[in-house]
């Protein structure tokens, strides 16, 4: 009977002080809201306001010495260059900056301006087209793989990203990629691997090395005339 007793008192214990426990996993919500301040150039063919047709638009990404707060060095490479040097091209061209200087980009953010740029202009929503050159070209292989249905093709110059991001892009969109074999920065491996990978998966994929070239191959890679025509060729199936 005393050693009943004794083994319920003891019982009843022990369960009040789990009960008395703070637990280790706990239920709970927050509703976030992330702000991106995104400067951007925006480029219009010749012939915008004379018709009615709808263009295509090409989002181009710079790389991490562009980023900061003076949108003006947005246009030391890539199509921005090229523009202020006089070339004129048959779509529009989006050109954001990443405020951040030593931050990755926010890719929600860019894809929240490009949709507000198709939004309010005449783009036809089947060729949309990404490019982006080192920090900038990471930046737009993950933005192939949150957006797979968005793009009609990407090219990537002197980028980097996970191999496994190649089993989440689009396997119908056609893919350039552009490389120095020299690259210091962003290893020539990077790209070389993950073409390797897209072609051994069934992807269309166009691979460009250039030999005694180093990180600057986006000079070579944005005067090759034959990607913007590749980049018209295009359409989202």
């Amino acid at each position: 009977m005393i050693k009943s007793v004794l083994y319920i008192f003891l019982l009843v214990i022990i369960q009040g002080c789990a009960s008395q426990e703070k637990p280790n996993l706990i239920d709970s919500e927050m509703q976030t809201n992330v702000k991106e301040n995104l400067a951007y150039y925006l480029y219009y063919p010749d012939d915008y306001e004379e018709t009615d047709k709808e263009y295509p638009i090409l989002l181009f990404l710079h790389g991490g010495g562009e980023s900061g707060d003076s949108l003006v060095t947005v246009k030391r490479n890539g199509p921005p260059k090229l523009i202020v040097k006089g070339k004129k091209f048959p779509f529009l061209i989006l050109a954001p900056q990443n405020p951040n200087a030593k931050k990755w980009w926010n890719t929600r953010a860019v894809k929240q301006l490009l949709d507000s740029i198709v939004d309010n202009n005449r783009i036809n929503k089947r060729k949309i087209y990404l490019t982006g050159l080192s920090r900038g070209g990471g930046a737009a292989w993950e933005l192939a793989v949150q957006y797979p249905d968005t793009f009609a093709a990407m090219a990537v110059v002197c980028g980097m990203a996970p191999l496994p991001y190649a089993s989440w892009i689009n396997r119908d969109m056609p893919i350039w990629v552009f490389h120095g074999e020299q690259d210091k920065s962003i290893p020539f491996s990077e790209s070389e691997n993950m073409v390797a990978k897209l072609q051994e998966m069934g992807y269309e994929v166009i691979f460009t090395r250039y030999p005694n070239v180093g990180h600057s191959s986006w000079i070579k890679a944005y005067e090759t005339e034959a990607l913007y025509d590749w980049f018209m060729q295009q359409e989202l199936k």
